[in-house]
């Protein structure tokens, strides 16, 4: 039996190890993002501002508008649900 190839057998192992904590990291990390509205598409338009009217479309001016409004108010909720723990 060669004794080299148990020694470097176990490697093999920690790898294992380590990619499958790897992966429970970003399955947590994903779930974390989920609950926590990290994924949400039109945060692009929280940028805009009044001054941006005329370069913009009408329709994607009206759309900040109102993904802004939306912003706003779940902020208020997300500060008064803070302030009552």
């Amino acid at each position: 039996m060669n004794t080299d190839m148990l020694v470097d057998g176990w490697t093999i192992y920690l790898w294992l190890v380590v990619g499958a904590l790897i992966l429970v990291a970003a399955a947590f990390g994903i779930r974390w993002a989920m609950r926590n509205e990290q994924f949400d598409e039109d945060i692009k338009y929280v940028m805009f501002n009044e001054d941006d009217q005329e370069r913009m479309d009408p329709a994607e001016y009206t759309k900040s508008r109102e993904v802004l409004a939306r912003q706003i108010k779940r902020r208020e909720e997300l500060l008064k649900e803070h302030k009552r723990s």
